[in-house]
């Protein structure tokens, strides 16, 4: 799932949504896995701010922006996919492109750690409201080495996010066609075109367009499901010199040409391709192979084709050749055609009863005694009751058994290698399984000898296997969902042992809580009540409040054998209740004091001001001066005019 920010409100809905998912898979089928992991984009500008407060929180209230994370790797417990999506956060990032393909290679190509079964159908369902980042986009971040299509996650982060280009379109088809591998795309309607001209490149791939808050998205997985498990497509690697011609008998058993897709089909129903080969060239005269499979099952079927350029042969026969076992048959273009009772691939078999004798020589060569079963297992051929296997063309390789079964190629392989090469194990043929297995060394075992017997890396610190959460598998720990590190140490989904062990302690030292006596009985430890509680040494305190609003104190620590010790102090902590008189007493006096002190700040203030203002008056009168014998604000009755003309 994409969880940059403009995918919040879909993170929301998919939180409610997880048990509804669950439950509509278990109405489609009984066996079924899921798993859940998220993406933004590479921690790099112009993909994501580097500024170190953007790094830490590129949001408010969103997580610090990463590559792609497996969040859950595939588990059948529906309740821990839904609490784990429930944890998730958005993040962010500054361009619209985001980082999906890298995502999606890494879920293709790390079957370990995702947790892909072998024969199971595999699909991912891929949910975005943005298009994506595809090979050569990389260099906008000074990211210049192409992805190399491996795995590289590391306690469920990929690691090369910032080191390594995105896949391009061709190499994840090509990863996904190899590992079984079928996406859906869930988009919102802005991206569909984008993603449908996506899918006619990726092979299996379906589309479905996602509501703006993601609230289909159940309805959208059981629809695409639906469309991917009811039909039947096949796909080849013919070369180019060679033409595949499809004809499929669907269910109406009519023959429907250059047809390799059946559709409406349900579990049980039968359908048939019928296919047709044809070499347009000679081109070096090497031989052709072509595998057929259908898209997302692991089975194949590989068709050799031996181009033979001239047939002028024809024309010469060497009857009684001395080839065909002394005069018993015709040589015709280096093979045998055996005169009437005579039979084998040099004539070498005789009988009086030719047609009798021939299937009796069948039936002995056929693994179930059948003329009808393959002769010979397909690989070598009856001569007179006895399977002669065909050599191979490759040096070191041989076909072997009684009806030519086995072989010391086909053993699972290890390191590319049957058995893991000889000082592992060796590829033998196993008379009553009827095929080829894998004899293992001393210190080694599993199908291709690709385990060491040894646990001593499966050791914990606390000296459990895994640390109880996990099993020792080739001497590595594959832990139980949730938990993570070499030897399943770290489990960060996982409630404290302060949470695990409340309830028990809270009924087995004060006949109190949610369980009932009979649960309380089923409780793995003991609970020791002391009158003084004192932490110890590496134990950690834990602190509760009870249905009564009073505290409980204990402590845990966890012992060598992983079993808890716990100790509960014997008193509980409560506080007094407070007379609700009192307390309105006390808000009303507070009310009182507080006016009253306002008040008096105002009385305060207004004698400052006034004292400050009857200063300056005093002093203005002081700076005033005068003559004794003058009024001034005095003003005569009379006024005097001269005249400027007078005596002139």
């Amino acid at each position: 799932m994409d969880l940059s920010n403009s995918m919040k409100d879909d993170l929301d809905n998919l939180k409610t949504l997880g048990s509804q998912l669950a439950e509509a898979l278990q109405t489609i089928t009984s066996s079924y896995q899921l798993g859940f992991g998220s993406f933004v984009d590479k921690t790099v500008m112009p993909f994501v701010s580097t500024v170190p407060s953007k790094l830490a929180a590129p949001c408010i209230g969103c997580d610090a922006p990463y590559g792609f994370k497996n969040v859950l790797r595939l588990t059948n417990d529906s309740h821990l996919f839904t609490s784990s999506v429930k944890m998730q956060n958005s993040s962010g990032n500054l361009d619209a492109p985001e980082g999906g393909m890298d995502a999606l290679m890494q879920v293709t190509v790390c079957k370990e750690e995702i947790g892909w079964r072998e024969d199971a159908r595999r699909i991912v369902i891929y949910t975005s409201d943005d298009s994506f980042h595809y090979a050569g986009d990389g260099k906008l971040g000074g990211i210049v080495i192409p992805n190399d299509g491996h795995c590289h996650m590391i306690n469920g982060n990929y690691e090369m996010s910032t080191v390594q280009d995105y896949p391009s379109i061709s190499q994840l088809n090509y990863k996904m066609r190899e590992n079984n591998v079928i996406p859906i795309f869930a988009v919102t309607s802005t991206q569909q075109d984008v993603y449908n001209e996506l899918k006619q490149h990726i092979q299996g791939a379906t589309t479905g367009q996602l509501l703006g808050d993601s609230s289909n998205i159940v309805e959208l997985v059981k629809e695409n499901y639906a469309k991917i498990t009811s039909k039947v497509e096949l796909s080849d690697n013919a070369p180019k010199n060679v033409d595949v011609d499809y004809e499929a008998y669907c269910l109406d058993g009519q023959p429907q040409a250059n047809t390799k897709t059946c559709h409406g089909l349900n579990l049980g129903q039968t359908v048939t391709f019928r296919l047709g080969f044809t070499l347009r060239n000679c081109d070096d005269g090497s031989e052709k192979r072509v595998v057929i499979k259908p898209v997302g099952f692991s089975e194949e079927l590989t068709v050799r084709i031996q181009p033979v350029c001239n047939c002028d042969c024809e024309a010469s026969q060497e009857h009684y050749s001395e080839v065909c076992s002394h005069g018993n048959g015709t040589l015709v273009c280096g093979g045998c055609q055996c005169n009437i009772g005579r039979y084998g691939r040099l004539c070498e078999c005789s009988s009086n009863d030719a047609t009798s004798r021939l299937e009796d020589n069948d039936r002995a060569c056929s693994v179930d005694n059948s003329t009808t079963a393959t002769i010979c297992s397909g690989r070598g051929s009856c001569v007179c009751g006895e399977c002669s296997c065909f050599p191979r063309a490759k040096s070191g390789e041989v076909v072997s058994g009684k009806y030519c079964e086995c072989d010391n190629f086909s053993c699972d392989r290890f390191n590319n290698l049957p058995c893991g090469g000889p000082e592992r194990g060796e590829c033998i043929c196993d008379e009553q399984l009827k095929r080829s297995r894998c004899k293992c060394m001393p210190g080694y075992e599993g199908d291709a000898c690709n385990c060491v017997s040894s646990t001593t890396g499966c050791i914990s610190a606390n000296g459990l296997i895994c640390n109880g959460a996990g099993t020792c598998d080739c001497g590595v720990c594959k832990c139980n969902a949730s938990y993570t590190g070499n030897t399943c140490e770290n489990c960060p989904t996982c409630p404290g042992p302060c949470i695990t062990n409340k309830d028990c302690v809270q009924c087995k030292a004060f006949n109190e809580g949610t369980k009932s006596p009979k649960e309380c009985e089923l409780c793995p430890y003991e609970v020791e009540i002391l009158s003084n509680l004192t932490i110890e040494n590496k134990a950690e305190r834990c602190v509760f409040k009870d249905q009564s609003d009073c505290s409980f104190v204990f402590t845990y620590q966890k012992n060598a054998d992983g079993n808890y010790k716990l100790k509960v102090k014997e008193d509980k902590i409560c506080s007094e209740p407070v007379d609700p008189l009192f307390i309105i007493l006390g808000i009303v006096i507070g009310i009182i004091i507080v006016g009253l002190i306002l008040l008096l700040i105002w009385r305060l203030l207004t004698y400052l001001h006034d004292k400050r203002e009857f200063a300056r008056h005093e002093q203005e009168r002081k700076n005033a001066k005068w003559g004794a014998s003058q009024n001034p604000i005095y003003k005569p009755s009379t006024s005097t005019y001269k005249n400027p003309m007078y005596r002139k």
